[in-house]
C-alpha cells in the first residue's frame, strides 16, 4: 500500500483555493492541476509499505499528541525555483504545532524503519505540478529551465498575493495513494485528533 500523512483542509479554504485555480489554470494549460478534493499538507510521505507495517504506522500516529493550531495559505510560489519549476504552491504560515506535529510524525516512524527526510520540513499546498517529471519540491540533479509556468508567473506578478484565509487545523489523517493513467487518487485510511 502506498502511503503518506497529511493535513486535509476545511471546505471553507479548499473553495477559496478553487476559485483561485479557476482564475489562473489557463495561464499553465499543460500543468497538471490538483483537483480541489485531492488538496492536503503532506506531513510525511512514507510510500509502498505491506499491511502489518501500515497497522503499526497507524497505532504509532495514534499515540503523538499535539495541540490543535491554526495555519494560514497566502502568496503563491514554485519549486524548487521559479527558473526551473515543477511545482507550483501556496504559501503557508502556521503557529509551531505544524512544525512540532511533522517532527513528531517522522521520529515515530523511524523507530519503524521509516527514514527522516533529508530536507528539513517546508509545509506548502501543491497546486499544480509540470507536466514532466517529479512534483517532488526540493532541488533534483538534471533539473533545468522549465516554462510551463512561465506565463503564470507573468501574470501573479501583476497581482497581489491572494490570501486564501485561515483554518484551524484540529486533526489529521494517513492517506493511501492510487496512481492512475488520471492522476493520483487518495483516500483516508485512518483519522488522528489533534488534542
Amino acid at each position: 500500500m502506498r502511503i503518506f500523512v497529511a493535513l486535509d483542509l476545511n471546505e471553507e479554504t479548499r473553495t477559496r483555493i478553487q476559485q483561485f485555480v479557476d482564475e489562473v489554470r489557463s495561464f499553465a494549460p499543460n500543468a497538471r492541476w490538483i483537483p480541489p478534493e485531492s488538496l492536503h499538507i503532506t506531513l510525511k510521505f512514507i510510500g509502498e509499505k505491506p499491511d502489518v507495517l501500515v497497522k503499526q504506522i497507524d497505532s504509532a500516529l495514534g499515540s503523538l499528541t499535539v495541540p490543535p493550531f491554526r495555519i494560514t495559505f497566502n502568496g503563491t510560489g514554485f519549486f524548487p525555483t521559479p527558473r526551473a519549476a515543477r511545482v507550483f504552491c501556496t504559501g503557508i504560515e502556521a503557529e509551531p504545532g505544524l512544525a512540532e506535529l511533522a517532527r513528531k510524525i517522522a521520529d515515530s516512524l523511524v523507530e519503524l524503519g521509516i527514514p527522516k527526510e533529508q530536507r528539513s520540513f517546508s509545509p506548502h499546498l501543491t497546486l499544480a505540478r509540470a507536466s514532466a517529471g517529479s512534483g517532488a519540491p526540493g532541488w533534483r540533479k538534471g533539473d533545468k529551465l522549465n516554462r510551463q509556468f512561465a506565463y503564470l508567473q507573468q501574470r501573479l506578478e501583476q497581482s497581489p498575493p491572494p490570501n486564501f484565509g485561515t483554518m484551524a487545523a484540529q486533526e489529521f489523517f494517513l492517506y493511501k495513494s492510487q496512481l492512475s493513467p488520471k492522476g493520483s487518487r487518495y483516500t483516508k485510511i485512518a483519522h488522528y485528533r489533534l488534542s
